[in-house]
Parts: C-alpha cells; structure tokens; sequence
C-alpha cells in the first residue's frame, strides 16, 4: 500500500477536497452504498434491493457521491451500474472502520511502522 506524505500546512485545495469527501461520507446510507461498491461495481436495481430503500432515496444519495466524484458510471440499456472511482475510496471507508472497531472494543492502536514528526503518511 503506497502512502503520499501529509504536510503539516496542507496546499487550500487539498483541504477542501478532503473536507468534501468526508461531507459526501456523512450519511450512514452513502457509507453503506460505498461498502456495497468495494466488492464491485453494481447496479441501482441491486443497490436498491440490497439497501432495502426506496429507488429515490439510493438515487439521491448515489448522485451525491457522483458528484463528489467517489462513484463512477456506466450505462448499459436502461440500467445505470455505480463502482467506486478509485481504491483510495475503498481504504478510507475501510479504515475509518477500523478506527470504530479498535474504539468500541478498547483496542490498542497499531504501532507506527515508519512514524513521522508533525506529518502523517
């Protein structure tokens, strides 16, 4: 798994960025949808049926992480196929799961492999 360095002053527009992924990730649904889409691509009619939602409400929340840019398309007759837009997503989501998890069990934290003073990996 290849890292890219954090400065400790980050460039504006990769603060905003990373402000807009965690805002389009604000919803239990859209975390839902994004797991769903980690094991591949799907359609709406499957991500409906495996949310157990109405097809407005997967549609609403699926054009929001489109627009955020974390899901991309593919059309193919009448049905719209969703899959995550890069692996980043699918660390992230799965990481911020394994925060939850080692907080609600009382884990200990992973030792650091390589820590770096005032940045992170």
């Amino acid at each position: 798994m290849h890292e890219h360095a954090v400065p400790p002053q980050p460039h504006p527009d990769d603060l905003a960025r990373v402000t807009e992924v965690f805002k389009a990730l604000s919803e239990p649904i859209r975390v839902q949808l994004v797991l769903l889409l980690i094991a591949g691509e799907r359609s709406v009619t499957q991500l409906v049926e495996a949310l157990d939602q109405p097809q407005s409400t997967v549609s609403r929340h699926l054009a929001l992480l489109r627009s955020a840019d974390l899901v991309k398309t593919r059309r193919e007759g009448t049905s719209v196929h969703y899959r995550l837009a890069d692996t980043h997503v699918a660390r992230l989501v799965r990481e911020a799961f394994s925060h939850a998890q080692h907080e609600r069990l009382g884990l200990p934290d992973h030792p650091a492999a390589d820590p770096v003073p005032g940045g992170v990996h």
